[in-house]
């Protein structure tokens, strides 16, 4: 399983930004993929998932209405398209993905196995 990240960078607040997460050697039907972010001191949070076998999705409430993640079959792509942007926002972001066939409402909370690198992203005025 690899999993790539790209689409970070700087933004002002109230900017936009679109993070891409290549995915490559698994069944995406059968797995979760997951979107978190880890500030500097602070835990790494969950803030969105999109579960492979139907596309349902699940948001962190610090993000709902603001956030959207959808996938891309055709180029193995998950999306998190981020709007509204807040300096509470600013963090490496880094997409997971494991083994899943269950409820999205469940995908912030388990155990992931595949990560990718990690894009930064940082909103600031």
């Amino acid at each position: 399983v690899q999993l790539v990240e790209s689409g970070g960078g700087s933004v002002q607040p109230g900017g936009s930004l679109r993070l891409s997460c290549a995915a490559s050697g698994f069944t995406y039907d059968r797995y979760i993929i997951t979107w978190f972010r880890q500030a500097p001191g602070k835990e790494r949070e969950g803030v969105s998932c999109i579960v492979g076998r139907d596309s349902s999705t699940y948001y962190a409430d610090s993000v709902k209405g603001r956030f959207t993640i959808t996938r891309d079959n055709a180029k193995n792509t998950v999306y998190l398209q981020m709007n509204s942007l807040k300096p509470e926002d600013t963090a490496v972001y880094y997409c997971a993905a494991t083994f899943w066939r269950g409820r999205a409402e469940y995908g912030l909370g388990l155990s992931y196995e595949n990560w990718g690198q990690g894009t930064q992203v940082t909103v600031s005025s």
